[in-house]
């Protein structure tokens, strides 16, 4: 039996590092991420890492690393299934175990095919407003009315598509794509009567929607030109990649603002979040003219509790900041609301006052949704004693859906107040509608037990107990190897152990033991640990690959990214110790995709990151090996330019980012060249023919004066 990939994607994105780590440790804020002391090895002080933003912790005493399912594998000594199902259970998430077969597999890699041919559609409307007159003189000049600039219009990707019936089609098959697998992605469409394929997507400016890591699902689209046939708005179809209740447009974008900021605000279109990011105000998501579902409430909860609602001022939009936000109370969060000035609507507005005055008017303008709710509901109802006492069973209605009983009773006091009613009765109201809902469940209960009774009697008493203990169930292919693989897997690297900490009890992890407790087992490495059998040229290797996995996206300089210019100074040059190599023939399969691959491809495992089958031994070494290079233990204190007006240079400015892969691709060339310098001089003194002696000498002293070179290049200072 296995897991879905489909819910194994739902857990990891709902298991929230900081929730679930937090559960077993208590977390202290420093910085951009938390601390706290180790659960894997005795310390006093805290060493243990956690990234909120990129949900990964990694303990620099002990050298554990991983995500949410390995922190839960190493700290309940599980393997990667139960691991999974845990968090499930945490998170709510009813898992269905299937059976693999080769349908499914099948499927699972034409759900990959269809990200790789979204995101060629993204380039290819990108590249059509930017480099046709067409695409310049339509697309790009609306984004320009609406006041997008072009960091903007690059960060949501935004494109135009031609007005042609089938220029992606013809474009899509001239590179190779297959023609079935632009229809299952929603791109194409064919017409049943002719079987004529044409391109869903003509003549309209195109609104690529992002999944939580950033890959393109599917594409929203608005028509410039009036016709009355075509509607304004356009979306996707359902696909294997795109479920629409489960997406809010704009979340990639905003995920880190939200975090930081500690509310998100929710907006219905698409220009209303372009337009509030570029006004400064990035922690802000829509819903994309849907109803408002509760995979998208708990996708929001997984970056704040705190959810305002932004909404046209008109009666629609207050009808509308009304509808489904009694799910949002359910699910325990903080809800909001501000409404604009009749006739504006958020992206209106900020255009209208700016966004200093935006920000104002939401400061002044915001109340909670219970208040909201409560004065627009009187508002309808008048001096009606029925419509009022209607009210009050309905906003009764939402308080009780509070799960925080603190917060209930203080919303029954304010609203007692607004209500002028006496608290008690909405008190005893509400006790009146939870005894209604346990009766209701009871009863619901009682019945699904009758029909599984008559099912097994009519099945003769063969049933499957679908809550079976997880513990029976068989580890299945998503299982992870023992721990020691890392220990393996490094080794090829030279890579030594973490040092055994003095203070570290025998029964513990890392004094002679795994997680798992497997007596004799090595301690996990660590990456960082010096060691002097180590050679040189396998720390110039990593340094490459960590300058890789932190900034390979970044431009050096316009069209030329920091991953484009390593790969083009490394064409020639294969890494010797396989960790590296692996990984640098990766990011090079990626580049030669049109794809560049960043840290989170590997630390999530990603699908993308290779094209060719994967061991989970080599993808879970994968995932050790970008924790450890991208996870930084200290962060420079901002006291430093703020109070004391010094400027500590950063590696992420672009100035020192170039010299930094320039001086180790210096450094790199010039171990490689004493190594080839020492291997000839091995060979020169053994060789016995003439010729043969010159020929090493003469390649000897080619790669000495390349070592020359390149020493005066980094400034080294070369002795007699």
């Amino acid at each position: 039996m296995r897991i879905p990939e489909e819910t194994v994607e739902r857990i990891r994105q709902a298991a929230d590092i900081l929730e679930v780590v937090g559960d077993f440790v208590s977390l202290k804020r420093r910085g951009s991420n938390y601390i706290a002391c180790c659960p894997f090895h005795n310390e006093k002080s805290p060493s243990l890492n956690v990234n909120p933003a990129r949900q990964i912790y990694k303990c620099f005493g002990c050298g554990k690393a991983g995500d949410s399912v390995r922190f839960v594998m190493d700290v309940e000594n599980l393997g990667y299934g139960e691991a999974l199902r845990y968090l499930a259970k945490k998170y709510n998430i009813e898992i269905e175990e299937q059976e693999v077969t080769p349908e499914e597999q099948l499927k699972h890699t034409e759900r990959e095919s269809l990200y790789i041919v979204l995101n060629y559609a993204k380039t290819f409307f990108q590249d059509h407003m930017l480099k046709t007159d067409e695409g310049r003189g339509i697309g790009l000049s609306y984004f320009r009315e609406r006041g997008f600039s072009d960091p903007t219009i690059a960060a949501f990707d935004l494109g135009y598509s031609p007005d042609q019936w089938d220029a992606l089609l013809n474009d899509a098959q001239t590179k190779g794509y297959n023609p079935e697998l632009l229809s299952k992605a929603g791109l194409t469409v064919t017409r049943e009567e002719s079987g004529k394929v044409f391109d869903r997507f003509r003549g309209r400016v195109m609104f690529p929607i992002h999944n939580v890591s950033g890959r393109v699902i599917a594409f929203g689209a608005r028509i410039l030109k009036v016709d009355p046939k075509a509607p304004k708005y356009l979306n996707s179809p359902e696909t294997e990649a795109y479920h629409k209740s489960q997406v809010l447009y704009g979340i990639f974008q905003a995920k880190q603002t939200i975090r930081q900021e500690d509310v998100c605000y929710l907006t219905e279109g698409y220009t209303d979040v372009i337009s509030l990011y570029q006004a400064g105000i990035k922690n802000v998501v829509a819903s994309s003219g849907t109803s408002l579902t509760i995979e998208q409430i708990r996708l929001i909860s997984r970056f704040t509790q705190n959810v305002t609602i932004l909404y046209d001022g008109d009666a629609a939009g207050v009808k509308a900041a009304l509808r489904g936000l009694d799910m949002v109370l359910e699910e325990g969060l903080n809800v909001s609301v501000a409404t604009f000035p009749n006739g504006d609507d958020p992206d209106s507005y900020v255009r209208k006052v700016g966004a200093e005055a935006f920000k104002a008017y939401l400061s002044q303008h915001t109340q909670d949704f219970i208040a909201f709710k409560t004065a627009a509901l009187l508002k309808d109802a008048g001096d009606n004693p029925f419509k009022r006492a209607e009210v009050i069973t309905e906003i009764v209605g939402s308080i009780t859906r509070i799960p925080d009983p603190i917060k209930r009773q203080v919303f029954f006091q304010s609203t007692a107040r607004q209500l002028s009613v006496d608290e008690q009765t909405l008190i005893s109201e509400s006790n009146r509608l939870i005894r209604k809902q346990h009766d209701t469940q009871v009863k619901d209960y009682e019945r699904q037990q009758e029909r599984d009774a008559r099912n097994a009697a009519r099945d003769g008493g063969n049933t499957t107990q679908r809550s079976a203990a997880p513990a029976q169930n068989r580890p299945g292919p998503h299982d992870f190897p023992p721990d020691d693989f890392f220990n393996d897997f490094l080794d090829e690297a030279g890579i030594s152990p973490a040092p055994r900490e003095e203070n570290v009890p025998a029964d513990q992890p890392g004094a002679g033991q795994t997680s798992s407790g497997a007596s004799g087992a090595k301690p996990t490495p660590s990456l960082k640990t010096p060691d002097a059998a180590r050679p040189p040229l396998a720390y110039q290797e990593e340094e490459c690959i960590r300058l890789l996995m932190n900034y390979g996206t970044r431009e050096l300089e316009p069209g030329i990214t920091l991953c484009h210019y390593i790969l083009s100074e490394l064409s020639d040059i294969d890494f010797q110790h396989a960790p590296y190599d692996l990984i640098l023939t990766l990011y090079r399969e990626a580049f030669s995709r049109g794809e560049t691959l960043t840290a989170e491809d590997f630390m999530h495992q990603r699908p993308n990151v290779s094209e060719a089958p994967m061991t989970s031994q080599q993808s879970n070494g994968l995932q050790y090996q970008a924790i450890s290079l991208t996870t930084q233990r200290y962060e420079i204190s901002n006291q430093w330019q703020d109070k004391f007006h010094i400027f500590v240079p950063s590696e992420e400015d672009i100035g020192v980012l170039a010299e930094a892969a320039y001086g180790n691709i210096l450094r790199l060339k010039k171990l490689i060249a004493e190594e080839r310098m020492h291997d000839l001089l091995q060979k020169i003194r053994t060789v016995k023919d003439p010729a043969e002696s010159d020929q090493l000498m003469a390649d000897y002293m080619h790669f000495k004066r390349v070592d020359v070179e390149i020493a005066r290049l980094l400034g080294t200072v070369i002795s007699g």
